[in-house]
């Protein structure tokens, strides 16, 4: 079945180009609807003689409010996607039929523009610039994947998606929440080139708020981030294929077969498995999970298998070899006494010691455990074919 669109233009005081864009979303043959976050003065008689829909909240709420308003409108009619664009005139309505397109292949995915052409000059508002690269970074850390335009505002978001997730921003920190917890989900995330339209600063409407939002974005990845953080696994939206991603050392052969139904590719494991023993050989005392999650998270690592490969690094044989190695490296012989005054009286220069011995055997360690597990995962994937 065809993905049934609707346009959706959300709206707070744009009273010079709202009729404009809706007018050339109109144009596409989709309907259209404009959802009023609780303008000044209404938006409705902007519309006038125009085949578009108009919903007005009471109070502004925000632009992630008005898109769930949209959202259930589009549930009620019997829509499957919502095409989002701004209300300013930085789109081109013209391409919304490109995310439908993307949309037909992959009806479960959401589909972000990411903006190609800029200002008259060619370039990009350095704000604008800073900002979607900032939002880039903060969006990889927290879901291993990578975007090229996180804040773009024009985007394919399919309706069962934005009804399912469980999501809490209503403002524009909206458009950052549900793209890491659509991630988090397993939901598929497609890109589109698009050009976007920079219109002189004199004639610019902004709503953003500099502290007060900047605070919001502050907290939101905050929250995120420790989020992401937990060896816990996200909720998966119902719909979605299932999979399992449980790691067990006691059972190595299930859990390569369940980690390459979710990586796909042996060396990624292997790649993995290594990353886990090279941090997990440091002495990083109490913080090894949280780098270890933090870091295959940036990678677009498997995290349980960097987590369950560092386990093999605990005290005391990893840590001992390490001390020693990094002994011999310092003095050039063997550590051969071990007691309360050579590793506990000394401890500061025991953990010098472990830490030059770990940038060592660290990643001698990694290349032997991770070749390993990258065997036995493309030996499974044969067999398995």
């Amino acid at each position: 079945m065809p993905p049934l669109p609707l346009i959706v233009i959300p709206c707070f005081n744009h009273p010079r180009t709202l009729r404009r864009v809706a007018e050339e979303s109109r144009q596409t043959g989709m309907a259209v609807l404009v959802v009023d976050d609780g303008s000044s003065a209404p938006a409705g008689p902007l519309l006038a003689g125009l085949d578009v829909a108009c919903l007005r909240l009471p109070t502004n709420r925000g632009k992630g409010a008005a898109i769930l308003t949209a959202a259930d409108y589009a549930a009620a009619h019997g829509f499957t996607h919502l095409i989002t664009l701004d209300a300013d005139g930085q789109h081109s309505p013209a391409e919304a039929p490109r995310f439908l397109a993307v949309a037909a292949e992959s009806p479960w995915a959401i589909t972000v523009g990411t903006r190609q052409t800029a200002a008259p000059d060619g370039r990009f508002p350095t704000a604008s610039r800073f900002g979607r690269s900032f939002s880039n970074f903060w969006f990889r850390l927290q879901t291993g994947q990578r975007l090229g335009d996180t804040q773009s505002g024009f985007r394919c978001y399919p309706v069962a998606v934005l009804r399912g997730l469980r999501l809490h921003c209503r403002r524009f920190t909206f458009e950052a929440e549900v793209l890491v917890k659509a991630a988090w989900a397993g939901v598929p995330l497609r890109t589109l080139d698009i050009t976007v339209f920079y219109p002189a600063r004199q004639e610019h409407v902004s709503h953003f708020r500099l502290f007060v939002d900047n605070l919001r974005f502050s907290l939101l990845n905050t929250h995120l981030t420790l989020r992401s953080l937990l060896p816990l696994p996200h909720r998966r939206l119902r719909g979605l294929p299932s999979r399992s991603s449980e790691v067990s050392l006691l059972h190595p052969w299930r859990s390569l077969r369940a980690l390459l139904h979710d990586s796909g590719e042996p060396l990624f494991l292997g790649l993995a498995a290594a990353l886990g023993v090279v941090l997990g050989a440091t002495p990083l005392l109490g913080l090894h999970t949280i780098t270890i999650l933090a870091s295959a998270g940036y990678m677009r690592l498997n995290r349980p298998i960097a987590v369950a490969a560092s386990q093999l690094c605990m005290p005391p044989l990893v840590p001992a070899l390490c001390i020693e190695t990094g002994y011999v490296l310092r003095h050039g012989r063997l550590l051969t006494e071990l007691s309360l005054q050579t590793l506990g009286r000394e401890a500061p220069v025991r953990l010098l010691d472990w830490l030059l011995g770990s940038l060592l055997v660290g990643p001698l360690l990694g290349v032997l455990i991770g070749g390993v597990v990258c065997v036995m995962a493309a030996s499974l994937r044969k067999a398995s074919s």
